[in-house]
């Protein structure tokens, strides 16, 4: 079901709007898989199906007559245990999150991070762990985003 629904946003209609991004707030997906559909999936099929998705969006966009800015991002939604995806008429650094986020190439880190949560939209009390602090090294800042950029001939 999940790589279906994935694939199916591209026949949804996209509200590309930079005068009311509220109106940009359609845009939003969110899907969830229950523990044993997360395990019969792989990263890879995942990452396809949202590749195939931002590829067949920018061409919808650019055929539609958009000349703007226009973005398809992806996320991991942990307090949800959703994958969640968006598009709109801003750029990759100026999207519409109310917390810190970072731009990411790595699409399938995200996926994997969703795929290996076996508890979705809750935490397990034997896996708390310690906040670690902001001057951890191996710690990255920010909730991970993949970005696609939809503006057609570039920017």
């Amino acid at each position: 079901m999940l790589l279906k629904d994935i694939r199916a946003i591209v026949t949804e209609p996209v509200v590309l709007s930079p005068d009311n991004p509220a109106a940009e707030e359609t845009n939003t997906n969110w899907f969830g898989a229950p523990p044993h559909e997360r395990i019969s999936l792989s990263a890879d099929e995942v990452v396809a199906a949202f590749e195939e998705a931002a590829v067949a969006l920018r061409r919808r966009v650019t055929g539609d007559g958009h000349r703007g800015t226009a973005t398809f991002y992806v996320w991991h939604d942990t307090v949800a245990g959703q994958l969640r995806c968006s598009a709109g008429t801003r750029k990759p650094s100026d999207l519409p999150f109310q917390v810190d986020y970072r731009v990411t190439e790595d699409l399938r880190a995200i996926v994997v991070e969703f795929l290996e949560d076996r508890a979705p939209g809750a935490i397990v009390w034997g896996e708390l762990e310690p906040v670690p602090f902001p001057d951890d090294p191996e710690t990255e800042p920010g909730l991970a985003v993949w970005a696609y950029d939809l503006t057609p001939f570039g920017r």
